[in-house]
């Protein structure tokens, strides 16, 4: 099974989308869930109780916010790693200079061209209203909108689901523009 990339906007049905696909690879699953925890909101706590509940039992669980790259090095052929999401690991980075950012970006890109294990990667869409008003705000839409380009690229599969309808855009789409990593956000 090829690599997929699932983007849509919130509770569009992307992340069940992404888990039929895992679920049809047969293949053993490594969830990996981006999310932190954070003791001070309930409502985040049984967000995350809900998926994990949600899950197949047989499924394997990895919380890892932050080392996606590491996940990924450690990633054998025959299994499937299905990751949500990108939008969420994003934010756990965004106080990062756009140096180091970039850094980690290539370093998860590297390993995601270079794994033979099938990756099924979850991402949000934000880019399809107004312009954040606050600086950090945009640092995360131009973020995550280029690194979802990005995976895209090397995805060998990618998916649009709105309304929980998923579109193939591999089928019924055309590759815009080619964005690379070291181009700064600026410049994009």
């Amino acid at each position: 099974m090829p690599h997929v990339l699932v983007t849509g906007p919130t509770r569009s049905g992307k992340s069940a989308f992404a888990e039929a696909i895992a679920t049809r690879t047969t293949l053993p699953v490594t969830y990996v869930a981006t999310a932190r925890v954070h003791a001070n909101d309930p409502e985040w706590q049984a967000r995350i109780e809900r998926h994990r509940r949600d899950r197949p039992t047989l499924w394997q669980t990895l919380e890892e916010p932050l080392e996606l790259a590491s996940v990924l090095e450690k990633a054998e052929g025959d299994c499937c790693y299905l990751i949500d999401s990108l939008g969420t690991w994003v934010a756990n980075w965004i106080e990062v200079e756009d140096l180091e950012w970039n850094a980690r970006t290539q370093k998860l890109l590297d390993r995601l061209s270079n794994t033979s294990a099938t990756v099924v990667m979850v991402a949000e869409e934000v880019g399809w209203g107004v312009v954040p008003a606050y600086p950090l705000g945009r640092t995360f839409r131009d973020r995550l909108g280029l690194l979802t380009q990005d995976v895209g690229a090397i995805a060998d599969r990618v998916y649009l689901v709105v309304a929980g309808y998923a579109i193939d855009l591999r089928q019924y789409g055309q590759l815009v523009q080619a964005h690379t990593v070291n181009a700064s956000i600026s410049e994009t």
